[in-house]
């Protein structure tokens, strides 16, 4: 039987890829789930869904959290109407690949706020009760970018880097709380995520992991109260070889590997 049965979790971002797995994972597990993202049209249709499928609570919040004062939306519907979240789930995030200096400034500052910004008001907001309960789990989704600076896509990883040390000091603050935060990192995944950061062209979806792989992973992290896990064994490899290799020269490789197409052809030689 699975932990969360039962239970509530709240996933952001759910409406596709890794956050819409979490929620039919959960779901199949007994636990009741809400979820949240920008639209609510694909939350209703997936929400009806795991209500007939598995017989749990469903329910919508319709977020865009973008916008600052989506954290306290959330939950002010959530906790603060008296419904308590046992597990959160923080996947919402996008990304974009470029020259920083050609992408859109808002654009970017955009990415902070949903990335990082929103993930920290969600997770002080959820913290406390879950401290007061003592008990409760945070999933943060950081990325295989994380461990790295990726040129052409600076911000995003530099917000999945904040992530994972944010990650991992909260899981050694709250220990003694009862509460578990695991920062999940998975490398490239079957999602629609790869079209809206334009990286279609640079992975083979085929020898991608799926959502439902990554899900597995971090839920069984979770269970074993780890800080951090890493999806995939092929990205295990990758980032224990990066972590040997001098900082420039997997910063330079990284350059050559997303270098927009557009700007390969000025490539220095």
């Amino acid at each position: 039987m699975s932990e969360w049965k039962g239970k509530t979790a709240l996933v952001t971002g759910a409406s596709y890829g890794i956050g819409e797995a979490f929620a039919r994972r959960l779901a199949a597990d007994g636990a009741n789930v809400i979820v949240t993202a920008r639209s609510s049209d694909r939350l209703e249709v997936l929400a009806n869904e795991l209500r007939s499928r598995h017989d749990v609570d469903a329910r919508v919040i319709e977020a865009d959290l973008a916008n600052p004062s989506a954290p306290e939306k959330v939950f002010s519907l959530t906790e603060g109407a008296g419904v308590q979240i046992d597990l959160l789930v923080n996947n919402a995030g996008f990304g974009a690949v470029g020259d920083f200096a050609d992408i859109p400034l808002d654009h970017q500052i955009e990415m902070i706020q949903v990335n990082v910004t929103a993930l920290v008001a969600l997770s002080h907001l959820f913290l406390q009760p879950m401290i007061r309960r003592r008990e409760g789990a945070i999933i943060q989704v950081a990325s295989t970018a994380s461990f790295q600076g990726v040129p052409y896509s600076s911000i995003y990883s530099a917000t999945k880097a904040f992530i994972l040390n944010f990650a991992e000091g909260l899981w050694a603050e709250c220990r003694e709380h009862g509460v578990r935060v695991l920062a999940l990192c998975p490398g490239p995944t079957a999602t629609h995520f790869q079209a809206v950061a334009g990286t279609s062209h640079l992975r083979d979806p085929k020898k991608m992991q799926t959502p439902e792989e990554v899900v597995d992973v971090g839920l069984k992290a979770l269970a074993q109260n780890r800080s951090v896990a890493i999806s995939g064994f092929g990205n295990k490899l990758m980032i224990g070889a990066e972590r040997m290799a001098p900082r420039n020269l997997v910063t330079r490789m990284a350059a050559k590997l997303y270098r927009p197409f557009s700007t390969r052809g000025n490539q220095a030689r």
